[in-house]
């Protein structure tokens, strides 16, 4: 408890806005979004494990089907109970409140999430534990800035952080949780966005690696296998790129249709939904012959990586499997598509291994099967970097990078000339979120500058004496001060950045044009609140005038926009 003190003493007494508490709170929630990560993944393991184990010791026909619904109705009632909006991966949902959709995100949904999650994933219904860990990590973002507010800015880029800190820690990829920021979340790679990203994903990877999770994403297994490649491979890798996009497409369109399905036609509660989900996944998985290994979902991909599988068990597991985790997202159950699209990949890979060894005898089970897993990945996020980096970082194998470029590039070619948008897209679209962050800015266009501006407390003349400016920078050092000459306006005195370049102990007469900040700045009375917040963005400043015909009218500070954004969100 004594560290939490220290930790929360140190972000109150920090300037909020300052890159020091953001670099701060980056580490702190880097940390705590990989507990979160590990706090599932071990659920979920011993839950699987005990499933697993209990269906080769009473007969499997009993055991799968009562261990998914039972696991299905808990997960079920706890999102229908207590956080409704965490249903899912909860990747959308990142999505649409970065963009101001009105949605919870605070540590209620993250408890339900990491419960439910890991529960359900247990059970048997196959989803995977990267979004949840996605959603836990965003929510515990939000809710640091909620107990120590930022601006605006800040509060995205933090929220991004723990997103891509949560999927950092789930794959034990650090690279890839900070590209998943900027290629998804933000679509961002401003130095503040990536560094705030790049210190939480590396802080939730360290986690992982120091606490020694039993059977994280990164297979140790997969890590050993050696690389093959032929001149045959590579028209074999564009042909794998083009399969994963058609059927990448099929799957993200399967996901909207079952989803469709269960709200039309099921009109039950969802814990209902969810039960129901699990048992029939359990009766489906307890008819696959048990040496398929198909009842470890975790060790399936690498089985089949490894070709431990028959080759005709391969096919069996990629349409088994895909109608699985659409029978699962349908429902409404807690879990995410990473993993899912992954072993489809993996087995997808492998079945186009198979057909180059079948027409030319040469080929490699394990290297088509890891480009595999990248290709079909990008193929439903439409996420090509991030899929890259990755199977890479999963693997370890860097020489995998050509084939995976090949491979994620023509699938999400191909994906996109079939359906535009990812999986994540269609999902916003589908629920709603779409229409309601085009509301909001709508409503945002109406807020003019003139609406906003207020008038300057203090202001100072352009032959003001050093004595006058110490005073003015101890008393508003978060503040920028109108400057005057003969009446007329000069520019804003940005204390702040007057505080980084100068001492206190100035000259009695200074230049305080050389400190004025940029006449572009400047924003006009019928500016938009939209276009006011690029202002603030790109000039990273704490106040902007509003001037109309050379004529200085008042001020708009960083937090009066914050908070309008927060009231038309509330």
């Amino acid at each position: 408890m004594s560290i939490v003190k220290t930790i929360a003493a140190k972000l109150t007494k920090l300037p909020q806005n300052s890159r020091r508490a953001s670099a701060l709170r980056a580490t702190v929630i880097g940390v705590v979004a990989g507990l979160a990560a590990l706090a599932l993944e071990f659920g979920a393991y011993f839950l699987s494990m005990l499933r697993v184990n209990a269906s080769s010791v009473y007969p499997a026909w009993l055991v799968l089907p009562g261990f998914g619904l039972l696991g299905g109705l808990t997960a079920g009632f706890l999102v229908q109970k207590f956080s409704p909006t965490a249903y899912g991966s909860g990747i959308p949902q990142v999505r649409a409140y970065l963009l101001g959709a009105k949605l919870p995100l605070n540590m209620r949904l993250a408890m339900v999430k990491l419960i439910g999650g890991s529960i359900a994933l247990g059970s048997g219904l196959f989803m995977g534990r990267e979004g949840p860990t996605v959603h836990v990590g965003a929510a515990i973002a939000a809710s640091l800035n909620k107990w120590f507010p930022t601006n605006k800015e800040r509060e995205k880029q933090l929220i991004a952080a723990g997103a891509g800190a949560g999927l950092a820690a789930a794959f034990n990829a650090p690279i890839a949780g900070v590209l998943f920021v900027a290629e998804e979340l933000l679509k961002d790679v401003s130095t503040d966005t990536i560094g705030t990203a790049i210190l939480a994903c590396f802080v939730a990877s360290t986690m992982t690696h120091i606490l020694n999770a039993p059977h994280m994403e990164s297979s140790h297994q997969i890590q050993a296998m050696g690389l093959k490649f032929t001149w045959h491979d590579m028209l074999f890798w564009v042909i794998l790129g083009a399969l994963s996009g058609i059927l990448g497409t099929l799957f993200n369109r399967g996901v909207i249709l079952f989803l469709r399905f269960n709200r039309d036609y099921f009109k039950m509660p969802v814990f209902l939904k969810v039960g129901l989900a699990g048992l029939l996944s359990g009766a489906i998985i307890a008819m696959i012959p048990a040496d398929a290994h198909f009842r470890d979902y975790a060790a399936l991909r690498d089985l089949t990586v490894a070709g431990s599988e028959h080759w005709y068990m391969v096919p069996c597991a990629f349409i088994a499997f895909f109608f699985l985790t659409l029978l699962a997202y349908g429902s409404g159950a807690p879990g995410g598509l990473f993993a899912p699209a992954i072993v489809l990949g993996s087995a997808l890979g492998a079945m186009v291994a198979y057909l180059e060894y079948y027409l030319f005898q040469v080929g490699s089970t394990e290297t088509m099967a890891m480009v595999g897993m990248g290709a079909f990945f990008a193929a439903v996020a439409r996420v090509p970097i991030t899929a890259v980096v990755i199977v890479t970082e999963m693997t370890r194998h860097y020489d995998l990078v050509p084939p995976l470029m090949v491979a994620c590039a023509t699938a999400c070619f191909v994906g996109a000339k079939i359906e535009a948008g990812s999986v994540y897209d269609m999902l916003r679209e589908y629920s709603g979120l779409d229409q309601e962050i085009k509301r909001i800015k709508e409503e945002e266009s109406g807020i003019r500058a003139k609406d906003l501006l207020k008038p300057a407390s203090v202001s100072l003349k352009s032959n003001s004496s050093s004595p006058e400016i110490i005073q003015m920078l101890k008393e508003l050092s978060n503040e920028g001060i109108p400057v005057f000459e003969n009446g007329n306006f000069l520019g804003l005195l940005e204390l702040s950045s007057l505080l980084k370049r100068i001492d206190l102990s100035l000259p009695e007469k200074i230049e305080i044009s050389e400190f004025l900040s940029p006449s572009s700045t400047v924003l006009k009375p019928e500016s938009t609140l939209p276009e006011i917040r690029e202002a603030f963005e790109k000039t990273n400043l704490a106040t902007l005038a509003v001037v109309e015909n050379e004529e200085f009218l008042g001020l708009i500070h960083r937090s009066d926009i914050d908070l309008n954004s927060r009231l038309m969100t509330a």
